[in-house]
């Protein structure tokens, strides 16, 4: 299991990465010019909440071979499209004016106007993940994954994208932000107080989530602010999530806020709240009610649902190159009957996203809920009623 729970490291980035370009390679076009208008607001009562429980989440393709998946996902009951924007791409050069969409520093990709309306077309709300710092912010890493110096410039560029795309109701302040491939600098610890190095990578990240909050609402005080974004974490380029909760604070001995707690329950076990704590500090769907104590502690009186962006269980004929293991496809329905059950019952999930709808055999990845050539899986309906 050691060889595992060390895959098990790279599932969130490698799946980040891979639905973001295959979203673009599907849907690409263009730049749009400064002078494209922006999405109209809302109605009001589209707007989600924190008290809300949408239920469930799905990350792309948009499209496939130039077919909308909407329909598939509007079928499965989906209430959330989530998406990722890569600020690195989006923004090579300093923008002078970083808080206006219209800066022409900003080479806003076309398809998202287009994804977004057609999420909203099918009743879901979206979510964006904002992840990578150009070099001009990062202190000129090549490594979108070191993190801005002065949080400002990414609370701009948050800023910009919620003038841009003001139908866009979530937003994940990085992702999985626990493991070094993903946030730098970070030094890596499981469990037990973190040393001053190990401290320091939640501390940036705070400061980085409280100002993009702070940016958001001030657009918009009705966005929701989704911080932490944590992994299930066991290997050795991570902090514990529990840990990594624990260690975020302000300079001034502060909490950053947020309205929602992110975190990818990666596991190796059917979900139920009975089962025993993850070892080594690994936080699994099962320890969600584990994870609301945490929060609690740090977080007094503020009993922060829980936002469960990625969840997947592979079933096909190979192991899953993400996550190391494979189960048959009875089993994977069983596993995805019981997680639903548990985001029904525990009050404290707020959604439970699905990170491939799709089975992607020459990447290995068979976590999807329907095979490469679209025939579905048992899981797929055990997603559908759950």
């Amino acid at each position: 299991m050691g060889t595992k729970r060390g895959q098990i490291q790279i599932a969130c980035l490698l799946g980040s990465l891979i639905l973001f370009s295959g979203l673009a390679l599907v849907l690409k076009g263009p730049a749009p010019t400064s002078t494209e208008p922006a999405l109209a607001k809302a109605a009001p009562d589209a707007r989600a909440s924190a008290g809300q429980r949408l239920g469930k989440a799905m990350w792309g393709p948009a499209e496939v071979n130039g077919v909308s998946q909407f329909p598939t996902y509007k079928d499965l009951g989906v209430g959330i499209y989530q998406m990722a924007i890569d600020w690195s791409q989006i923004a090579a050069t300093r923008p002078a004016t970083a808080t206006d969409p219209a800066d022409p520093a900003y080479q806003w990709p076309e398809h998202f106007e287009k994804t977004i309306l057609e999420a909203n077309r099918y009743g879901m709300q979206v979510t964006m993940m904002v992840i990578g710092a150009p070099a001009w912010a990062n202190g000129g890493h090549s490594d979108r994954a070191w993190t801005p110096k002065n949080p400002k410039d990414y609370a701009d560029f948050v800023t910009a994208m919620s003038r841009k795309y003001p139908r866009v109701r979530f937003w994940m302040i990085w992702g999985e932000p626990n493991r070094s491939p993903n946030f730098k600098p970070l030094t890596p610890s499981r469990t037990g107080p973190l040393n001053a190095a190990q401290a320091r990578a939640p501390r940036n990240y705070a400061r980085i989530l409280d100002a993009a909050y702070v940016a958001l609402k001030n657009v918009d005080s009705r966005d929701l602010v989704i911080g932490g974004n944590t992994f299930t974490a066991a290997g050795r380029d991570s902090i514990s999530t529990y840990q990594w909760i624990r260690y975020m604070r302000l300079p001034n001995g502060g909490r950053p806020r947020m309205d929602l707690y992110g975190h990818n329950p990666f596991g190796f076990r059917i979900p139920s709240l009975a089962n025993k704590p993850s070892p080594r500090g690994m936080v699994d769907f099962s320890d969600s009610k584990r994870l609301t104590k945490v929060l609690d502690r740090y977080y007094p009186r503020k009993r922060f649902r829980l936002f469960l962006s990625e969840w997947g269980v592979p079933a096909g004929a190979t192991e899953d190159t993400e996550l190391g293991y494979k189960l048959n496809y009875a089993t994977q329905a069983r596993w995805i009957k019981a997680g639903l059950r548990l985001s029904r019952k525990f009050k404290r999930i707020y959604t439970i996203g699905w990170i491939h709808p799709y089975d992607r055999p020459e990447l290995g990845i068979i976590t999807g809920l329907l095979k490469a050539d679209g025939r579905k899986k048992p899981g797929y309906f055990s997603f559908r009623n759950g």
